[in-house]
């Protein structure tokens, strides 16, 4: 197959339209399976794929690593490759820095790093992106511990953007790497791309700086739609005229509009999306709960067996996933109420509280040891019942994968990209 590059497939998809008109999808990258999962369906839906990590997610060793799998940027990008060739997957993946930046662990930004020292190690992070192929990178200034509460001036954001893209256009030149595409802009409302005015305003005064510098212009420019992901629904209020009319801000500039928080929107949204110019949907949490919520059901059926003495022994994923879950205590960020702040101890004690945060952040959990070794053991328990657990839970991810292909038109867009480029 012609080699595509993301630039490509989104300056592309921006000329086409009535049936052509599709929406790309980017997925967090929770685990090994779902990468499996990601590139399976890829592969018999004829369409592009973006994996978008954050830097909790996949980072250098020097910078503390990932907690999916316990990546870097190589790790990350060698199983992706070695997944890909395992299925047979030869179309095109884009690997994607998704919020890439200072104080974008969470290590730095409750460390209140002084911006110089967290911008230094945001540059760090974003050369290794570099080196180990990585194709978009979301350049995200915002998450400035000093200015909480309240809305970033758009000169600070627009002087640090500018000032990092300037930094790995100089890295990637230097080093004769290939061209890159950049993601700007952020969905949080300190961000302060919260009305058309402002969005507007921030791509013409970006754009500006960046031809100035003999700089690229993004691919995307990330713009709130009024989606929120939490718990296990998106709790926000999408407006899909606000969104049409960020989109068509967006295409003036030959730029992408770029949704966050995509996760557990209806159907009925998300057939809006190509026909009104949403460019591209991040989703993450919701495959990861997915993922979680297959190994749960997998863990009644084994305890009914068992009970029923069809399976003579049974793993102890039910109690180990729950505490690693619980005592992880990421759930807090997806949580909502007064429970955000309730001890770890009083949370095991709630059963119906503990199922719900292992729902939500499970998936969390994937690469710790004692997790791993429970699913393994519940897969071999099962295997004895005639039960393949592994399959089981790799086609529920890709059934919620495959709905948003079919509402984003995306079955058959790679083919659709080579005829048009």
């Amino acid at each position: 197959m012609k080699k595509i590059s993301l630039t490509d497939v989104v300056r592309t998809s921006l000329k086409l339209e009535g049936k052509d008109k599709a929406s790309l999808l980017g997925i967090g990258p929770m685990s090994k399976t779902l990468i499996k999962a990601s590139l399976m369906l890829a592969k018999e839906r004829d369409m592009p794929i973006m994996f978008i990590a954050s830097r909790n997610q996949v980072d250098s060793m020097e910078l503390g690593g990932g907690y999916v799998c316990n990546w870097d940027q190589k790790g990350f990008a060698d199983a992706i490759s070695d997944i890909a060739e395992e299925v047979g997957f030869n179309g095109p993946y884009f690997i994607c820095r998704d919020h890439g930046g200072p104080w974008q662990r969470d290590n730095e930004r409750n460390a209140h790093l002084p911006e110089n020292e967290a911008m230094e190690l945001g540059k760090k992070s974003y050369v290794e992106d570099l080196v180990n192929g990585f194709d978009l990178l979301h350049i995200d200034p915002t998450k400035d511990p000093y200015v909480v509460g309240k809305v970033i001036s758009m000169d600070v954001v627009l002087r640090r953007t500018v000032d990092l893209i300037e930094f790995v256009e100089k890295e990637r030149i230097s080093r004769n790497l290939p061209p890159i595409g950049y993601e700007v802009g952020t969905e949080e409302t300190n961000g302060g791309l919260t009305s058309e005015e402002s969005y507007e305003t921030f791509i013409k005064r970006l754009t500006d700086e960046l031809e100035k510098k003999n700089l690229p212009i993004p691919l995307f420019i990330v713009g709130q739609t009024g989606t929120l992901t939490r718990l296990t629904e998106n709790v926000g209020h999408f407006s899909d005229e606000n969104a049409k009319k960020l989109a068509n801000i967006a295409k003036k500039y030959s730029i992408g509009l770029k949704e966050h928080n995509g996760d557990y929107l209806d159907d009925e949204i998300l057939l809006l999306h190509p026909a009104i110019g949403i460019t591209a949907m991040n989703v993450a949490p919701e495959f990861g709960a997915v993922e979680t919520q297959s190994y749960l059901k997998l863990i009644d059926v084994e305890n009914r067996l068992y009970k029923q003495g069809i399976l003579k022994s049974k793993s102890n994923l039910e109690k180990v996933l729950q505490e690693e879950a619980v005592k992880s205590e990421r759930w807090r960020k997806w949580m909502v109420g007064d429970k955000v702040n309730l001890a770890v101890e009083d949370a095991l004690k709630d059963e119906k509280l503990t199922r719900l945060i292992t729902e939500i952040s499970g998936h969390y959990t994937f690469n710790n040891d004692r997790v791993k070794t429970e699913i393994q053991s519940m897969f071999s328990s099962l295997s004895y019942a005639g039960i393949d657990g592994e399959k089981y839970v790799i086609n529920n991810i890709k059934a919620s994968i495959d709905r948003y292909v079919k509402c984003f038109n995306l079955e058959g867009f790679t083919t659709k990209i080579l005829e048009n480029m």
